[in-house]
């Protein structure tokens, strides 16, 4: 027990000192953001106020990754799919058949990576947990169930709106074998940037029109291969790009437009992934048994 308490105090430590440079804060600002931009819609009020239990929650994919063997083990690859490893095949349309994928092309699927799939399976999630609330529009425990999901879904969402997580290239550049030839440590730099300028969220949700996508996966799809797109940007700016531990940094003109790009783009995409699940929740169905075995009723207290 005392080894196991030891453990778990450095994973601690680990944990709070990636929560002063990193994502973290850069999530939570892109979280509000997102919620922010869907003021005055459809969506349901408790979520339009929900901004801050959204961003709180939008930390925890990296906190279970900086966690226990199991948990770190199964938790990393859901950050990141390296493109260049599927060696231009389309995606599969659900994770298993990826998996199969990766078998033939003779790729480990934990190194290939499951962001595609984590985005969507989260949207789905949340899209189920709409419903509920459909179904018992009072009921708290099924609100803050929504919030949870909803925060957990911007985090794989904006890990696919920064370029680094869709690439080989994800922490400088490598050459065959995999070994990095330059530019080692540019990923943390993009990483904290976002959260170093502690951009204001109500300004990146302004003039963004947020609709739903009409077709989920194909829309993921086509986010992820724009973005790698972009990955030979960011190391065309890579010299430019001011250091992870500094804060407040002056930024050049082309570095500021680009970090200003992803930042819209990170927040719109996933607005719009919130408005996808809540319109996709008005067909879903629930099972038989949903209902009778436990309660739900509008209070959320037991019957």
């Amino acid at each position: 027990m005392k080894m196991l308490s030891t453990n778990l105090s450095i994973i601690l430590m680990l944990i709070a000192n990636l929560g002063l440079t990193w994502w973290p804060n850069g999530h939570a600002i892109l979280s509000k953001a997102s919620v922010y931009s869907l003021l005055g819609s459809d969506i349901p009020e408790f979520f339009q106020n929900g901004e801050a239990t959204i961003a709180h929650c939008s930390v925890d994919p990296d906190v279970f990754k900086s966690g226990p063997i199991q948990l770190r083990s199964t938790e990393r690859p859901e950050h990141y799919c390296d493109y260049e490893l599927l060696q231009g095949n389309e995606l599969p349309e659900t994770r298993y058949e990826y998996i199969q994928l990766c078998h033939q092309l003779n790729v480990k699927p934990e190194k290939a990576g499951f962001l595609i799939y984590s985005v969507a399976e989260w949207t789905e999630r949340l899209a189920v947990a709409f419903t509920e609330h459909r179904r018992y529009p009072k009921n708290p425990h099924i609100q803050q169930k929504c919030l949870v999901y909803a925060g957990i879904l911007s985090h794989y969402a904006q890990d696919m709106a920064q370029p680094l997580h869709l690439t080989i290239h994800y922490n400088g550049r490598v050459d065959e074998n995999g070994s990095v030839i330059s530019n080692k440590g540019i990923h943390y730099k993009v990483d904290a940037i976002i959260g170093n300028l502690d951009l204001a969220p109500k300004k990146l949700a302004t003039d963004l029109e947020i609709q739903p996508f009409a077709n989920l996966m194909s829309s993921i799809i086509t986010m992820s291969h724009a973005r790698h797109k972009e990955v030979d940007r960011v190391y065309q700016l890579a010299d430019q790009l001011p250091s992870e531990n500094e804060k407040h940094p002056s930024l050049e003109p082309e570095v500021a437009n680009f970090v200003h790009h992803l930042s819209k783009l990170a927040t719109k995409f996933t607005a719009q992934l919130y408005v996808t699940a809540w319109k996709a929740s008005q067909k879903l169905e629930f099972p038989e048994w949903y209902g009778t075995d436990f309660s739900r009723n509008e209070s959320g207290k037991s019957e």
